[in-house]
């Protein structure tokens, strides 16, 4: 496990540095944010819908091999893009469909290494053990927008997609040298005994027939819709009514990726997460958001952005750990597929739609207005849930109430 931490801390790291300059690439290629925005665009939509064939391809094939194999095929896409980029060959053509391919890869690597990380670890240590990939996460990107703005410096702008390239090839190097709980690395099979097909239809069908995913789905979705997207939100409220620039959005965000790796460490400690905790988290970031959102200075604003993003973090690991642990093992590939795509639909609608919402209603409103839909939503359905829990029927005691009362207990 200390090993696969240290490899998903290169590959985060090497995978920051080269998202960094990809974006500062195509604004110079196009001079157009929205070609900037449609490049990320292409790259997250296969998981739309290739989504659901990665998982089931992860249940089917042997979780070791598969995570190897995709990674060293990103890191042949990265090199790729160095080599381009160093010939001066990369046009946005090329760019976008070597991002596509990229995509695609990753709709069966992504579920692939997230299982095969929980492998290396007995059942009840998983939430800790996706703890501690948040925290890997976090800081990863932190280091690879730093070493980023070093590289292409120095080396120049195809060093930091050669870098990358060698992160992916990496992690593929370390893969064969894990050794996973045993009876963890295998094909698994169906409770039948014959191998689980590529069908995604036991995917879907479970997903939907678990109440606590589709609750789970739910409250992610209203809140990656009307909040958390606070690289878009915070940034427009700091520039624009607490008239701050931009050294004082890199303060903001820096904060919040301390809160990030503060919640990653806090979530690593959770023994049995829950969808309600998820809820709960989930609810309280939306009444931050609201405060924010009134904040009246800057400074304000900082003290509340680090417990928001704390919140984030906390919830999101609570809920990666319910997702990746409430399926049955032969299940778990799809499931995190079916994830996967639903999840792109909120994760590409949901910028277009807040700022459509920031348009209306100001980014202040915006904050408020998204903050308490997120609240409300989440408490209702908490509230109708608790209304549809059945009441025990009370007996009374007294006799004579009930006739045969002795013939009912003996049968009790």
């Amino acid at each position: 496990m200390r090993w696969w931490s240290v490899a998903n801390f290169v590959s985060n790291a090497g995978t920051w540095m080269q998202l960094t300059v990809q974006n500062l690439l195509v604004l110079q290629i196009t001079g157009s944010a929205a070609a900037t925005g449609l490049s990320m665009s292409v790259q997250a939509a296969p998981a739309l819908l290739m989504s659901l064939l990665g998982g089931a391809a992860v249940d089917r094939w042997p979780r070791k091999l598969t995570a190897a194999v995709s990674q060293a095929l990103l890191g042949a896409v990265a090199f790729v893009m160095a080599v381009l980029v160093a010939l001066d060959r990369l046009d946005m053509t090329v760019l976008m469909a070597l991002a596509a391919v990229t995509g695609v890869v990753a709709t069966v690597d992504g579920p692939a290494c997230a299982l095969l990380g929980n492998d290396l670890v007995p059942a009840e240590d998983v939430p800790s053990a996706i703890g501690v990939g948040a925290l890997v996460h976090s800081a990863g990107r932190l280091v690879g927008a730093a070493l980023a703005g070093v590289a292409v410096g120095f080396l120049g702008t195809a060093s930091a997609y050669a870098a990358n390239g060698l992160s992916f090839l990496f992690v593929a190097s370390v893969i064969p040298f894990l050794r996973p709980v045993r009876g963890t690395d295998r094909v698994v099979e169906a409770a039948t005994g014959e191998p689980a097909g590529m069908t995604v239809r036991e995917g879907l069908g479970y997903f939907a027939r678990r109440p606590r995913l589709v609750a789970l789905a739910g409250v992610t979705a209203v809140s990656a819709v009307f909040g958390r997207n606070y690289g878009l939100t915070l940034a427009v409220l700091v520039t624009g009514p607490l008239a701050g620039g931009a050294g004082a959005f890199g303060t903001v965000s820096t904060v919040l990726a301390v809160g990030g790796i503060v919640g990653a460490v806090l979530g690593g400690r959770l023994r049995r997460p829950s969808v309600r905790l998820v809820g709960v988290l989930a609810a309280a970031g939306g009444l931050l958001q609201v405060a924010a959102g009134l904040s009246p200075s800057l400074g304000m604003l900082m003290v509340l952005v680090l417990p928001m993003a704390v919140v984030e973090s906390v919830s999101d690991t609570a809920g990666t750990a319910v997702l990746q642990t409430d399926p049955p093992a032969h299940l778990r590939g799809r499931v995190l597929g079916v994830w996967g795509s639903i999840g792109t639909v909120w994760s590409l609608g949901g910028p277009p739609a807040l700022g459509l919402l920031m348009e209306l209603a100001g980014v202040r409103g915006a904050l408020i207005a998204g903050g308490l839909l997120i609240t409300g939503t989440i408490a209702s359905g908490l509230l109708l849930r608790t209304r549809r829990v059945q009441q025990p029927v009370m007996v009374r005691e007294e006799e004579g109430d009930v006739t045969d009362r002795d013939t009912l207990s003996t049968a009790a």
